[in-house]
């Protein structure tokens, strides 16, 4: 199985001059933990995480300690520091390891275990088209590894993708995993009929024989209740 049958595709970017505090929004809102850095022709020039902005935030050269921890104590004001003028660029971190839509997933997993890092940009011709996480590493290793995978497997994935975007359905916490023409579904949704209708998109795609359901109805989750079946 190769990055393209589970990377993420609609992948969050900012730009290198994207302010810090609009970086750290762009990751509460959108439920992630980092984000490419990207020029105008889309290639990567770093990684910003969550652990950057807290590190960085700690070298604030007035000495008066992270605005991003003081943005999150109750009732306090965010006091105004030269560390929250600074941009994704300042604070990105530029050595970012790689990989391509061909590269096996065994080689990205090798990557993430070998230098530490919990995602890795995919390329094409130097620019970026998808994401591979942990997660998305995770998922398409459970979804097994068969054999001959079909070689038309990336291009069911991305059907289902198309047509669940086309659909009004968010799928910033959804990850679609196609082998061997089993489509696995893998995250949150919103609600019951979310996870009907995402499902009722995998199983009418061209191609899919069969689909494996791992979905969990997120407001279920957060109340302690049982993921959707």
């Amino acid at each position: 199985m190769k990055a393209a049958n589970v990377m993420t595709t609609r992948v969050i970017t900012v730009a290198p001059d994207t302010n810090v505090r609009e970086v750290a929004r762009i990751l509460h809102i959108n439920r992630i933990s980092a984000v490419p850095v990207v020029d105008g022709g889309e290639r990567v020039l770093g990684m910003v995480s969550e652990g950057d902005l807290i590190r960085r935030g700690r070298e604030s050269p007035d000495g008066g300690g992270s605005w991003w921890l003081s943005s999150f104590v109750a009732g306090e004001p965010v006091r105004p520091a030269p560390v929250s003028n600074r941009t994704a660029r300042d604070v990105m971190t530029r050595d970012v390891y790689r990989a391509r839509e061909d590269t096996p997933l065994e080689e990205i997993a090798v990557l993430l275990e070998r230098h530490g890092i919990k995602r890795v940009p995919i390329e094409r011709d130097g620019k970026l088209v998808g994401l591979v996480s942990r997660a998305n590493l995770i998922h398409g290793l459970a979804s097994g590894t068969p054999r001959g995978s079909s070689s038309g497997d990336p291009g069911i994935r991305d059907t289902i993708m198309d047509v669940l975007k086309r659909a009004g359905v968010s799928t910033h916490l959804l990850n679609v995993v196609v082998s061997d023409g089993t489509a696995y579904l893998w995250g949150a949704v919103e609600s019951r009929s979310e996870n009907e209708a995402v499902r009722a998109a995998a199983e009418s795609a061209t191609g899919v024989k069969r689909v494996s359901d791992h979905l969990f109805v997120l407001a279920e989750r957060v109340r302690g209740g049982s993921p959707a079946e």
